[in-house]
């Protein structure tokens, strides 16, 4: 393999900048793809009334909430910031993009 050329080097330097997210521009959700990422949410979230075996607690419904209520809550787990062992895990697996896109697609539902 031959290394690349310090033109190309150079160029991925300058660019990689203007490549990365804007952190002060918002992240646009997709709701198509938030409900594919939601699969996994239903079985807790999905069911009226459901409360979790560990801890015992009631579930809250997630639907109609506000993207940005939704973003915030799914970000704090993935950031250790809410402490909820599932919840964590389940937010750790997703980027920010996915975390937009399950905001969007949750905040249409009807409650």
């Amino acid at each position: 393999m031959r290394p690349l050329p310090i033109a190309c080097l150079a160029l991925a330097i300058i660019a990689a900048p203007a490549l990365a997210a804007d952190p002060a521009k918002p992240l646009v959700g997709d709701a198509k793809k938030g409900h594919q990422l939601t699969y996994t949410c239903q079985g807790c979230h999905g069911i009226e009334g459901y409360k979790n075996a560990y801890p015992n607690y009631h579930v809250p419904r997630i639907g109609g909430q506000s993207q940005e209520y939704l973003r915030n809550a799914l970000s704090e787990y993935k950031a250790g910031k809410r402490k909820h062992p599932t919840m964590q895990a389940q937010s750790e697996s997703f980027s920010d993009q996915d975390i937009a896109d399950i905001a969007a697609f949750l905040s249409e539902l009807k409650p």
